[in-house]
């Protein structure tokens, strides 16, 4: 198998689903009593809130660096917002990074879809690098219009998705929102935050979902076996 190493933390909360989906999907290919041979390296999310997320190069590189040193082969950002960096990571580290927009916009190219609409933090939402890998493989994305939308997510991600706090008001506001992004007419959603789907699933929407972090550990656990 292949070592990966995992830059968690981002938040622990989601990291916990990386580390549970990846052992189970390599024990369901291989039997027995395998699991996944991997490293963890838990940033603290104080630290990346306090600099922002667009200044948290250094803070990235840092564990990267260090995953990288103890023998991963490939490194996992586990976080929508990390792969702000991705690129500039894995050309500054000379080490695979198994990009987890460029994995959902495959996912949803094979499942023959053309216009998504993406929730997630304020950063993956409005800024160009994750929209970009998604449209390369021919997507239209839509997100939430409003700006009062957007920051809600953000705000509610960050301060109650981030600890593990689950809102049932919260969860009615999170699906009148992606009700909005399927009336604008998304074929399907992308919960593009590794927190969301702790608050939402496909149960709680009428459009096919693509949920993130599944589809990232999927592909990492291909990875692993390959």
């Amino acid at each position: 198998m292949k070592k990966i190493g995992l830059v968690g933390g981002i938040s622990w909360v989601s990291t916990l689903d990386y580390y549970k989906f990846i052992n189970e999907g390599v024990n369901a290919r291989l039997g027995g009593l395998n699991a996944a041979e991997c490293m963890i390296y838990s940033l603290n999310f104080g630290d990346i809130q306090a600099k922002s997320w667009v200044h948290s190069f250094d803070l990235l590189l840092n564990a990267c660096k260090h995953l990288k040193n103890s023998g991963a082969d490939s490194i996992v950002l586990c976080a929508n917002t990390a792969h702000l960096f991705a690129d500039e990571l894995q050309n500054t580290l000379k080490l695979p990074i198994i990009h987890l927009g460029t994995e959902t916009a495959r996912a949803i190219q094979k499942a023959g879809f053309k216009k998504a609409g993406l929730i997630g933090t304020k950063f993956t939402m409005e800024m160009e690098f994750y929209k970009n890998k998604l449209e390369e493989y021919g997507l239209e994305v839509l997100v939430p219009e409003n700006q009062e939308t957007r920051d809600y997510i953000q705000q509610t991600v960050k301060d109650e998705l981030g600890v593990g706090l689950i809102n049932p008001e919260t969860k009615a506001s999170y699906i009148s929102i992606v009700e909005d992004l399927v009336n604008s007419g998304a074929e399907c959603i992308i919960l593009g935050c590794t927190e969301i789907p702790l608050l939402i699933s496909q149960d709680d929407i009428s459009v096919p979902v693509f949920d993130t972090t599944k589809i990232h550990c999927e592909a990492i656990v291909e990875y692993i076996v390959s």
